[in-house]
């Protein structure tokens, strides 16, 4: 039984609200002793004409509110409903274990389209911890929606187009080194970019060389197209070694230049509906009715610009995907350009624009830290993440020598390469998406607070329980209906947070905040670490009541596994 679903049903009939309008206004009590629900009158109070307690205390008494699972209450202004703790603790149990890795799945997206456009790097640049941002949120975005029963469409919309070519190839030509190029290309391709940049500032011929390279590439001429085709497929050789280290896939890698050949009917559409203005030479949208400046969709030399073909995009990926959603996982500085190419969709009359998102994020600092960056600006993704394996490594190894635990070299790497790049993401999406992130080794890798060290570690301390129970001889997988005596309050302030881990997830994919999850699995964690610390399991003398612990380790172990993975965030079975 879903007991918020069915307790909605009930208030619906008695409120005249929808049931789906109910459902959203319950929310969960601060604290136990309020009960499982609450479901606030206020917005009850002006139809009815009666002050907030007084509609509660009806509501609580009205007898379809009778029933053996929960009690209604009324508390002040709310309805609290109090679940029978036998009931949610044996159903609950039931559910995780029989699900496996599914218990949040649902089919709330059967039949339609996600697109989740993400990472997005620029072609013959370094992938730096800017870029993680919008890597590590798009993938665990893309895993919600999967989870949820999305058909999910994981895009990389490389930055492989655009004036900067134009300079790239002209740099080449003169300064290029194949060797350190075939070695190391995106260093390579670095350093002639900010040489370029350098020389320009006393050679304006540079400046127009780069913009006729670049209108020949537009035009296909084929020195200039091999020549950019060569920097891009060197690029996605390296950017694909970080992806797999991250776990990450896309489905489409089609970036700024897929799209070129389709701006001229997208700018034939905007003319034909007499959208196009001429300013200054370039051919804007005007957007005064949205409250937003013009939007340039050609410049004044007749090349085309992000907005053009962002447009060009979304066209085709309506006719293509026909997608539901159509998510861009970019910064939040980009938001006026997203607003501006939604509102010239609108303008045009294309629906499509209402079903498509900015999910901006924050921005990346430091604290107290030092890499070894290779070109004395930037913050190279790779460094961060060996990095924080190396330091990981150096806690593993010492926490194996004060416990006399015995691993290969090979495991101890193995868990180091996980937990360390574990506590990076998990930086990433432990907060809310538009915070800016700092980051800090000494909160990344505490085994003690909200970090994924820690919460890979509460997973193998579980595990760790389970194989001595293995070890012992205790079969505990057959008494399932054992787990209704787990009534305790530490016992159900776990139970709770376990089930109301698929709302979570629920409310991730309605706000595309990946933190609504790991909030909760840290809340579970937090809550079996305070169970386990006062609670004995193995060495119980209750015989049904040591079953019921040891089921509830297991169902800890698939929600902090299941959480975990729908961040992009792998576990270890010991440390």
């Amino acid at each position: 039984m879903d007991h918020k679903k069915e307790i909605a049903v009930r208030l619906s009939k008695i409120t005249g609200l929808s049931e789906e309008e109910t459902f959203k206004l319950l929310e969960i009590p601060p604290q136990l002793d309020m009960g499982d629900f609450a479901f606030p009158c206020f917005v009850l109070a002006k139809t009815l004409r009666k002050a907030p307690p007084m509609i509660a205390a009806d509501i609580a008494a009205d007898e379809s509110l009778k029933d053996s699972v929960f009690e209604a209450k009324n508390v002040g202004p709310y309805v609290n409903f109090f679940i029978d703790r036998s009931h949610l603790a044996s159903q609950t149990i039931k559910d995780v274990l029989s699900s496996g890795d599914g218990y949040s799945s649902s089919d709330e997206g059967s039949g339609k389209n996600v697109i989740v456009e993400f990472s997005s790097p620029n072609i013959a640049k370094p992938f730096h911890v800017g870029h993680a941002f919008t890597t590590i949120l798009g993938n665990s975005l893309s895993r919600i929606y999967k989870k949820l029963g999305y058909n999910v469409i994981r895009m990389n919309h490389l930055g492989d187009y655009g004036t900067q070519f134009g300079k790239l190839i002209t740099a080449f030509r003169l300064w290029g080194d194949e060797d350190k190029l075939n070695e190391d290309p995106i260093t390579e391709l670095l350093r002639i970019y900010v040489k370029f940049h350098e020389e320009e500032k006393n050679d304006p011929s540079l400046t127009e060389s780069a913009r006729e390279n670049f209108k020949k590439l537009e035009d296909g001429c084929p020195e200039e197209v091999a020549l950019w085709k060569r920097f891009r497929d060197m690029s996605l050789v390296v950017f694909e070694k970080l992806y797999k280290r991250l776990h990450v896939e896309f489905d489409n890698y089609n970036g700024e230049s897929f799209y070129s050949d389709k701006i001229p009917a997208v700018v034939d559409m905007l003319r034909e509906k007499g959208l196009l203005t001429e300013s200054q030479g370039a051919q804007v949208v005007m957007l005064d009715e949205y409250d937003l400046p013009p939007c340039i969709i050609l410049k004044s030399d007749g090349t085309t610009i992000y907005a053009s073909r962002d447009i060009a995009a979304v066209l085709y990926r309506k006719e293509t995907y026909n997608f539901d959603k159509n998510i861009y996982v970019v910064g939040i500085p980009q938001a006026l350009h997203f607003r501006q190419v939604f509102s010239v969709l609108k303008k045009a009359g294309y629906e499509c624009a209402d079903n498509c998102e900015h999910v901006g994020f924050g921005l990346v600092k430091f604290k107290n830290m030092k890499f070894s960056t290779r070109d004395g600006n930037i913050v190279l993704l790779e460094d961060l993440l060996n990095e924080a394996v190396a330091k990981t490594r150096e806690v593993i190894v010492e926490n194996a020598k004060t416990r006399g635990t015995d691993m290969t070299e090979e495991e101890i790497d193995d868990i180091a390469e996980k937990v360390g790049i574990g506590a990076v993401i998990y930086t990433y999406v432990k907060s809310g998406r538009e915070r800016d992130i700092v980051f800090s080794w000494e909160e990344m890798l505490d085994f003690e607070g909200d970090t994924a060290p820690y919460l890979i570690y509460t997973y193998a301390r579980t595990r760790s329980i389970l194989r001595k129970a293995a070890e012992n001889g205790i079969d505990y997988s057959t008494d399932k209906e054992k787990a209704s005596l787990l009534t305790s309050e530490e016992e159900y302030a776990l139970i709770k947070s376990i089930a109301d881990f698929p709302g979570s997830v629920n409310k991730a994919a309605a706000s595309n905040e990946p933190f609504m999850i790991s909030r909760q699995i840290s809340l579970i964690a937090r809550n079996f670490n305070r169970f386990y610390n006062n609670s004995r399991i193995i060495n119980l003398e209750d015989e049904d009541l040591k079953k019921a612990r040891l089921l509830l380790c297991e169902a800890v172990c698939d929600i902090i596994s299941e959480g975990l993975d729908l961040l992009g965030i792998d576990v270890v079975e010991r440390m």
